[in-house]
Formats: structure tokens, C-alpha cells, sequence
């Protein structure tokens, strides 16, 4: 009996069981209930209180917004729903279909790259009468029929819309993580967010986005994606999906097969760029991946895996990496020869993602200085300017030679972990007067000394026994600020006191401020 079938079968006779315990309390006979009925048990609406990050102000953080969306029942007492409805929830609770009370949720996992996270509830008596939800073993086809199930805007019962499979491939996500998606025509909103996707009686896939400006197009993460990361939170943690970085390119062009000498039977994608440079590193520029695995790799560096799906071929990285490495075939100087090239689930950005977490930053005097981080540039945007006036400022910026433009996929150094940003606009204070604005630029070093990252700008700054305090900035035509180091920590104290901030900096920069951390 194939898997899929046994799921099904056990989920319909939990549910028998589960409805023929409540009506022998109740003194009524026992009766199957529908399947339907079944898997919209299952479904549930999410209420969630989120406290965003405020980068302009990273001391503080934005209003409480509450916001709604779906989630699916799963085994071991677990709620599955998409990371985006759970991230920077202060507050979770959990309503099911037809039911008028909210049960307190705490979220037990998360992994916003492919935005999925894991709710448990704390009274777990709730699954008594919810059975998780059966899942398909295989993708499924294209044009097969689904049915999207959730709770999305504009009404406060259970929806069900239809749909069909329209496409399958393997995409980028988020905060550099891939993964295989399904597109479906079926009507998806906003408030679906971490329903299920059902083909069959059984769920395909978890709905997690759409796309406003375009109609009868919606997305789901299949199993697949979330049978990886159930895996990879067994032991209580989430270490993310192995993948490689490496840049390539096509290998279709008449005269780039010339120039490599390679003979019309050899296929494969190109390595333009390799993650590393040194002598060590297996992959060199100009090699030739022919095979992941045992699996050829076309000319455009997709593969064929199953029923003829033709994804890229870094899909099959999370199928084929073990202990951190992955098995290649390259074609190098004429020659073909095995490698193993080493993976990793990130590589360290110059600006990254905030991912979860909120900004550090520290207060000297006037200035508020933070790392940079991506979510700064649309943060501009919701501090009050249009898109035309935050469009004007990127142009501005890339014009200066700011590092938040023209460094925005940068890789971090040793020499340069991050780059140091001043956040806010100046706080009235005296020491600051006859400076123009300073924000959104970039400190390029202290007293001639450059800035490695925002901690070791605290460590300098902590052991400064100059009189005064340069600070020079890393854009065209910016000027150097010059103050007082006494008059610099005079008014911090000040600044604090007067704005009602509590702490001077994030924990881990005030713990460097005061010499107990390391830089």
C-alpha cells in the first residue's frame, strides 16, 4: 500500500474515532463524517500582534499591527503556517473553523527564507477534535484540480476556491534561499497566507503568496519544501538548506564553447565566478558543470527530474549535499573530473537582511549609528516619502558613491564585516551644530582608523583618549564631523534623559561598551 494511501486512511479513521468519542458523550450514534468536512477541520485562522523593526529608529519599534491568516494542523500536536504571519509576533492566537474562541499560540519554529514556521498551542486538548491533515508523498501534475483552503480578507468564515497546477519550478525566496514553488490559478488573497492547498483529499503544499497586479496567480510551498525543514527542526533548531553560490552562466553561445575547446557532446553550465578565489576551493572559473550527482546538466544549467520536470540544477543540491558537500563533474581544460564542492545555507552579506531580528545600534551624543542593513531602503519609504521621493534618493545615493547602493551585494570581508550607517537624523543638541544631515551615511573610519563593524566603532570610541573625534563618511562629497570626545558623552546622557530612551545601545554593543564582550 503506498504511503499516501496509509496517511489518508489514518487520518479518515482518526477523525471517525475522534467524532464517535464526542457523540458517545453525548448519548448519539456514531457516524462517518465527510472528508470534506474533515480537512476543513483541519484549517485554522491565525491572529497575530506584530512588532516590526523600526530602522530609522533602531532604539525602538514600530506600533503593534495586527494581522490575520491561515494555518493547517499537522502531526505531533503542531500548527503549520508561513513564516510571514508569525515573524516579530509579540501576540498568537488560533481560532478554529466555526469556532468563536482564540487559543493562545507560541511559535516553535521559523525560517523566514522559505517562509514557513511552526505554532504550538498551550492547551493541546484542541487536537482532540482536530486530526492533522493527511500529505501527498509526490508533486502533483500539471492541470491537476486543487482546492485552496483559508481564511483571507473580506470575510470571517472559511473559504475554498479552485484551481489547477499551471506550472512547477525552482525559484529564489528569500534572505538567499531557494526552493521548488507551484504556481496555481486558484483565487488566492491576502489572509490565505499558510493555508493548505489540497489535490486529492490530501494537501500538495502550503499557500504563501500572491501577486497583486496580476490575476489568477497564486503560489504554494509543496511538500517537498516542508518535509525539509520538519526534518531540519527535529533537533530544535533550524539550520537552513545547504545550497552553493557559485555564478554561472549558459552554455548556448557558438563562440564561449569555442573558446573552452569543447567538443558538440559536452553540455553543461558555466562558472563564471566562484564563490572563492583561493587555491583550495574546487571550482574554478571557466569550468564546466556537466553533471550534479549522476544527474547531466543542460546547456542552461537546468536538469530533468521525474515525469519530465526540468528545474534548475540547483535543486538537487538539497537532495545530494551530505556532511556539507556535494558531489560535481566538471569539465576543466578539456578534462573531466570529479569534485566535491562544499555547501552552506548562506554567505555573509556586506547589508543583510534583518531576518527575524531587530537592529543593533548605539547612541553617541547626537548620533544614532546602526548597521546597514536591506530593510533600511524600504524603511526610507515608509518614514513618510513617496516612491518618488525614495526613488529620487537611490538615484542620489548611487550618484555619491553610497555604500548602501553601490555595495548592496557585497560579500562581508574579515577587513569589512559590515558596514556602520548613521539610522536617524541628528538629536537637537548643541555639539551638532553647523553639520548637515548625516543620514543614511556611511562611517568610513574614526580618527583615520577604518570602521569594521558597528562593534568595533563602539570598542574604539569606548577607549578613545584623543581630545577630539573625526569621523569621516564613505560618499562623495561628504563632509568630516569633528567633536569633542567629554562634550560627545555629556550629551548622550543628555539625549537619553530628555528622549526617554532606556539604553544607550543594543545589548550585545552595550556589553562591548562596557568591556565584557569582545569587538
Amino acid at each position: 500500500m503506498q504511503l499516501h494511501t496509509i496517511q489518508s486512511t489514518l487520518f479518515r479513521t482518526t477523525l471517525v474515532c475522534a467524532v464517535a468519542l464526542t457523540q458517545f458523550v453525548s448519548g448519539a450514534r456514531s457516524v462517518e463524517i465527510d472528508p470534506d468536512k474533515a480537512l476543513a477541520n483541519s484549517v485554522v485562522k491565525i491572529f497575530a500582534t506584530r512588532l516590526n523593526p523600526d530602522p530609522g529608529k533602531p532604539w525602538n519599534k514600530q506600533s503593534p499591527a495586527n494581522i490575520t491568516g491561515s494555518g493547517v494542523v499537522i502531526e505531533g500536536n503542531r500548527i503549520l503556517t508561513n513564516a510571514h504571519v508569525a515573524l516579530y509576533a509579540s501576540q498568537v492566537q488560533v481560532q478554529a473553523n466555526g469556532s468563536g474562541d482564540k487559543l493562545p499560540a507560541t511559535v516553535e519554529a521559523i525560517a523566514p527564507g522559505i517562509d514557513l514556521a511552526v505554532l504550538k498551542l498551550e492547551d493541546e486538548s484542541f487536537f482532540r477534535s482536530h486530526a492533522p491533515m493527511p500529505r501527498a508523498a509526490t508533486l502533483p501534475a500539471l492541470k491537476d484540480s486543487v482546492l485552496a483552503y483559508g481564511f483571507p480578507t473580506g470575510g470571517d468564515s472559511q473559504s475554498i476556491t479552485r484551481g489547477i497546477v499551471s506550472r512547477i519550478e525552482f525559484v529564489g525566496y528569500r534572505h538567499q534561499v531557494s526552493g521548488l514553488r507551484i504556481q496555481v490559478d486558484a483565487a488566492i488573497n491576502p489572509g490565505n497566507s499558510g493555508g493548505p492547498v489540497v489535490a486529492d483529499n490530501k494537501m500538495i503544499g502550503l499557500t504563501f503568496s500572491n501577486i497583486p497586479s496580476a490575476q489568477n496567480i497564486g503560489y504554494i510551498i509543496p511538500n517537498e519544501e516542508i518535509e525539509l525543514f520538519l526534518q531540519d527542526i527535529a533537533d530544535g533548531r533550524y539550520d537552513g538548506k545547504p545550497a552553493f553560490f557559485d555564478a554561472l552562466q549558459t552554455l548556448e553561445n557558438p563562440a564561449l564553447r569555442a573558446f573552452l575547446q569543447l567538443d558538440k557532446d559536452t553540455k553543461g553550465t558555466v562558472v563564471f565566478e566562484p564563490l572563492h578565489s583561493d587555491a583550495n576551493y574546487p571550482l574554478k572559473k571557466w569550468d564546466v558543470i556537466t553533471h550534479i550527482g549522476t544527474t547531466p546538466v543542460d546547456a542552461q544549467g537546468m536538469v530533468t527530474v521525474g515525469a519530465g520536470l526540468r528545474v534548475r540544477l540547483h535543486y538537487l543540491v538539497q537532495k545530494l549535499a551530505k556532511n556539507g558537500k556535494l558531489p560535481l563533474t566538471v569539465v576543466r581544460a578539456g578534462k573531466s573530473m570529479p569534485i566535491q564542492l562544499p555547501v552552506v545555507s548562506t554567505v555573509p552579506k556586506l547589508i543583510p537582511e534583518l531576518v527575524g531580528t531587530y537592529p543593533p545600534y548605539f547612541i553617541y551624543g547626537p548620533l544614532v549609528l546602526s548597521k546597514a542593513t536591506a530593510d533600511m531602503l524600504p524603511g526610507f519609504q515608509s518614514a513618510g516619502s513617496s516612491n518618488a521621493n525614495a526613488t529620487n534618493a537611490m538615484v542620489g545615493w548611487s550618484l555619491t558613491g553610497n555604500p548602501l547602493v553601490t555595495q548592496r551585494s557585497s560579500d562581508a570581508t574579515k577587513d569589512l564585516e559590515e558596514l556602520v550607517v548613521v539610522s536617524a537624523p541628528f538629536f537637537p543638541h548643541k555639539v551638532a551644530n553647523g553639520y548637515g544631515s548625516m543620514v543614511y551615511r556611511v562611517i568610513k573610519s574614526v580618527n583615520g582608523m577604518p570602521v569594521r563593524s558597528l562593534a568595533h566603532l563602539v570598542s574604539v570610541l569606548r577607549d578613545m583618549q584623543d581630545e577630539f573625534v573625526t569621523l569621516d563618511v564613505d560618499v562623495k562629497g561628504g563632509e568630516t564631523v569633528v567633536f569633542r570626545h567629554k562634550d560627545m558623552l555629556a550629551a548622550t546622557e543628555e539625549i537619553l534623559t530628555g528622549n526617554s530612551i532606556r539604553s544607550q545601545g543594543s545589548d550585545l554593543l552595550m556589553k562591548v561598551w562596557r568591556g565584557t564582550a569582545k569587538p
